[in-house]
Protein backbone atom coordinates (compact mmCIF):
# COMPACT_ATOMS: atom_id res chain seq x y z
CA UNK A 1 0.00 0.00 0.00
CA UNK A 2 1.11 3.25 -1.02
CA UNK A 3 2.34 5.91 1.53
CA UNK A 4 0.48 9.17 2.47
CA UNK A 5 2.66 11.23 0.09
CA UNK A 6 2.58 8.83 -2.58
CA UNK A 7 -1.42 9.08 -2.29
CA UNK A 8 -1.59 12.62 -2.71
CA UNK A 9 1.15 12.70 -5.73
CA UNK A 10 -1.53 10.52 -7.36
CA UNK A 11 -4.07 13.02 -6.38
CA UNK A 12 -1.95 15.78 -7.85
CA UNK A 13 -1.31 13.75 -11.10
CA UNK A 14 -4.92 13.01 -11.53
CA UNK A 15 -6.30 16.58 -11.04
CA UNK A 16 -3.29 17.87 -13.27
CA UNK A 17 -4.37 15.64 -15.82
CA UNK A 18 -8.15 16.55 -15.61
CA UNK A 19 -7.00 20.63 -15.55
CA UNK A 20 -5.02 19.52 -18.43
CA UNK A 21 -7.71 18.20 -20.81
CA UNK A 22 -10.00 20.67 -19.45
CA UNK A 23 -7.66 23.07 -21.01
CA UNK A 24 -7.62 21.39 -24.33
CA UNK A 25 -11.45 21.04 -24.56
CA UNK A 26 -11.76 24.67 -23.50
CA UNK A 27 -9.43 25.52 -26.48
CA UNK A 28 -11.09 23.05 -28.99
CA UNK A 29 -14.68 24.12 -28.08
CA UNK A 30 -13.97 27.77 -27.76
CA UNK A 31 -12.19 27.60 -31.40
CA UNK A 32 -15.03 26.28 -33.19
CA UNK A 33 -17.36 28.86 -32.14
CA UNK A 34 -15.11 31.69 -32.51
CA UNK A 35 -12.97 30.94 -35.90
CA UNK A 36 -15.43 28.43 -37.80
CA UNK A 37 -18.90 29.23 -38.83
CA UNK A 38 -20.48 25.54 -38.63
CA UNK A 39 -22.38 23.60 -36.65
CA UNK A 40 -20.28 24.36 -33.58
CA UNK A 41 -21.60 28.07 -33.88
CA UNK A 42 -25.03 27.10 -34.73
CA UNK A 43 -25.44 25.19 -31.35
CA UNK A 44 -23.44 27.79 -29.77
CA UNK A 45 -26.97 29.85 -29.80
CA UNK A 46 -26.89 33.05 -27.56
CA UNK A 47 -22.96 33.21 -26.74
CA UNK A 48 -21.90 35.73 -24.72
CA UNK A 49 -18.65 37.00 -26.76
CA UNK A 50 -16.54 38.59 -24.05
CA UNK A 51 -17.53 35.28 -22.05
CA UNK A 52 -16.56 32.96 -24.86
CA UNK A 53 -12.94 34.72 -25.93
CA UNK A 54 -11.87 34.34 -22.32
CA UNK A 55 -12.70 31.24 -21.94
CA UNK A 56 -10.76 30.20 -25.11
CA UNK A 57 -8.16 32.05 -24.14
CA UNK A 58 -8.00 30.82 -20.38
CA UNK A 59 -7.83 27.07 -21.44
CA UNK A 60 -3.85 27.65 -22.90
CA UNK A 61 -3.37 28.57 -18.87
CA UNK A 62 -5.49 25.78 -18.09
CA UNK A 63 -3.54 23.47 -20.05
CA UNK A 64 -0.38 25.05 -18.48
CA UNK A 65 -1.82 24.81 -15.13
CA UNK A 66 -2.29 21.00 -15.38
CA UNK A 67 0.71 19.81 -16.84
CA UNK A 68 2.55 22.20 -14.10
CA UNK A 69 0.57 20.81 -11.50
CA UNK A 70 1.71 17.13 -12.68
CA UNK A 71 4.97 18.55 -12.53
CA UNK A 72 5.06 19.89 -9.08
CA UNK A 73 5.87 23.33 -9.78
CA UNK A 74 5.39 25.26 -7.05
CA UNK A 75 3.79 27.92 -9.39
CA UNK A 76 0.91 26.07 -10.72
CA UNK A 77 -0.54 27.20 -7.33
CA UNK A 78 -0.18 31.05 -8.48
CA UNK A 79 -1.75 30.31 -12.10
CA UNK A 80 -4.87 28.34 -10.33
CA UNK A 81 -5.15 31.70 -8.00
CA UNK A 82 -5.37 33.70 -10.98
CA UNK A 83 -7.53 31.41 -13.08
CA UNK A 84 -9.96 31.32 -10.23
CA UNK A 85 -10.09 35.04 -9.55
CA UNK A 86 -9.97 36.09 -13.40
CA UNK A 87 -13.01 33.67 -13.93
CA UNK A 88 -14.57 34.77 -11.04
CA UNK A 89 -14.47 38.26 -12.62
CA UNK A 90 -15.44 37.17 -15.64
CA UNK A 91 -18.65 35.73 -14.08
CA UNK A 92 -19.56 38.81 -12.25
CA UNK A 93 -19.75 40.75 -15.47
CA UNK A 94 -21.32 37.80 -17.18
CA UNK A 95 -24.28 38.83 -14.21
CA UNK A 96 -24.17 42.24 -15.32
CA UNK A 97 -24.25 41.67 -18.70
CA UNK A 98 -27.41 39.43 -18.07
CA UNK A 99 -28.91 42.24 -15.58
CA UNK A 100 -29.12 44.85 -18.45
CA UNK A 101 -30.89 42.27 -20.60
CA UNK A 102 -28.00 40.91 -22.56
CA UNK A 103 -28.88 37.77 -24.36
CA UNK A 104 -27.16 34.12 -22.94
CA UNK A 105 -27.22 30.52 -22.78
CA UNK A 106 -28.01 29.58 -19.10
CA UNK A 107 -25.26 26.67 -20.09
CA UNK A 108 -23.08 29.50 -20.15
CA UNK A 109 -24.00 30.44 -16.45
CA UNK A 110 -23.61 26.57 -15.70
CA UNK A 111 -19.98 26.36 -17.58
CA UNK A 112 -18.84 29.53 -15.70
CA UNK A 113 -20.21 28.05 -12.45
CA UNK A 114 -17.77 25.02 -12.76
CA UNK A 115 -14.81 26.65 -14.50
CA UNK A 116 -15.08 29.19 -11.42
CA UNK A 117 -15.69 26.69 -8.73
CA UNK A 118 -12.82 24.20 -10.50
CA UNK A 119 -10.26 26.73 -10.01
CA UNK A 120 -11.00 27.82 -6.71
CA UNK A 121 -10.76 23.96 -5.43
CA UNK A 122 -7.53 23.83 -7.48
CA UNK A 123 -6.01 26.64 -5.79
CA UNK A 124 -7.17 25.42 -2.29
CA UNK A 125 -5.82 21.78 -3.05
CA UNK A 126 -2.72 23.42 -3.85
CA UNK A 127 -2.38 25.80 -1.16
CA UNK A 128 -2.89 22.85 1.27
CA UNK A 129 -0.60 20.23 -0.38
CA UNK A 130 1.54 22.91 -0.20
CA UNK A 131 0.94 24.28 3.15
CA UNK A 132 1.43 20.22 4.48
CA UNK A 133 5.00 20.23 3.32
CA UNK A 134 3.96 17.87 0.08
CA UNK A 135 5.91 21.23 -2.17
CA UNK A 136 5.90 20.79 -5.97
CA UNK A 137 9.34 21.52 -7.72
CA UNK A 138 10.61 24.75 -8.74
Amino acid sequence: MGTQTEKRFSVSLVWGIIATLFGLMTIKEGASVLFFDGPSRAAAGNYVPFVLMFNFLAGFFYAIAGLAIIKKKNWAQHLAAFLGISSALTFAFLGFHISNGGLFEMRTVYAMTLRTSFWILTFVFLYLQNRKGLSHAG
